[in-house]
């Protein structure tokens, strides 16, 4: 197969959202709110539970109130943040305003840390001549967060689940992103660590690779190994 296009998945492909006491401990810090030690820890671990935090941990059960939000949460803003911020409301935190706060913080930038070969990866295919599109389902605009840490210059087309209304495995999706390369399915790869919503595009005729989803220190060099850049280099100069 010679690589004309890439597709990569965000959430634990090419980036990974911060720890949840990380993530807590920012908005509490942000906010001035004081907890001691054990009433933190058992936040973080009622939090956990309760899969509070988009691209962390997924929550342990959902309520029924929440299903009809869950299951629709990638296809509008709305019901990601009513999903979201009704998991977290499973926990009695401190402050009322702390629920709104939480789910603000993880769209911030600072919540979400490339993973290490990011950069070498999506800049090796772009000197290859490879178009490089991002497919997530989400329900907010991840732009800022490629802007803030300098991978927004190597994304040529953004496909987010919300702003189609359609989330993945839907082929719909990939067939957006395709066209949006200008490349037929045939000749694009999709990178992502879900089998499932990741795996969709094959219907397309995408070839699909994955890889885990893992901490960003547990996986310095997953991207690279899938040696796609070399891969599209070789296929280029042929």
């Amino acid at each position: 197969m010679t690589i004309k296009g890439a597709l990569f998945d965000f959430s634990g492909t090419l980036f990974r959202i911060e720890p949840v006491a990380a993530w807590l401990r920012a908005v509490l810090d942000a906010r001035g709110t004081e907890t001691d030690p054990a009433t933190f820890e058992l936040l973080v671990r009622e939090l956990t539970a309760a899969g509070a935090l988009p691209g962390g941990p997924p929550p342990e059960r959902v309520p029924s109130a929440l299903a009809a939000a869950w299951a629709d949460r990638d296809r509008t803003a709305l019901r990601h943040r009513e999903a979201y911020t009704g998991l977290a409301r499973q926990v009695d935190l401190p402050e009322p305003e702390l629920y709104d706060a939480l789910y603000e913080r993880h769209m911030s930038p600072e919540a979400w840390q490339p993973y290490p070969d990011a950069a070498e990866v999506l800049g090796g295919l772009r000197r290859a001549g490879v178009g490089i599109g991002v497919v997530s389902n989400i329900g907010w605009d991840l732009r800022p967060v490629f802007r803030a840490h300098g991978l927004d210059e190597l994304v040529d087309v953004y496909v987010l689940s919300y702003e189609h209304g359609v989330s993945k495995p839907d082929p719909g999706l990939f067939r957006t992103a395709c066209a949006g390369l200008g490349h037929a399915p045939a000749d694009v790869v999709m990178v992502g660590d879900d089998r499932r919503a990741d795996g969709g595009a094959a219907a397309l005729g995408c070839e699909v690779r994955f890889v885990d989803h893992l901490p960003v220190e547990e996986r310095p060099g997953g991207l690279r190994a899938l040696g796609l850049a070399e891969q599209a280099a070789r296929g280029h100069g042929s």
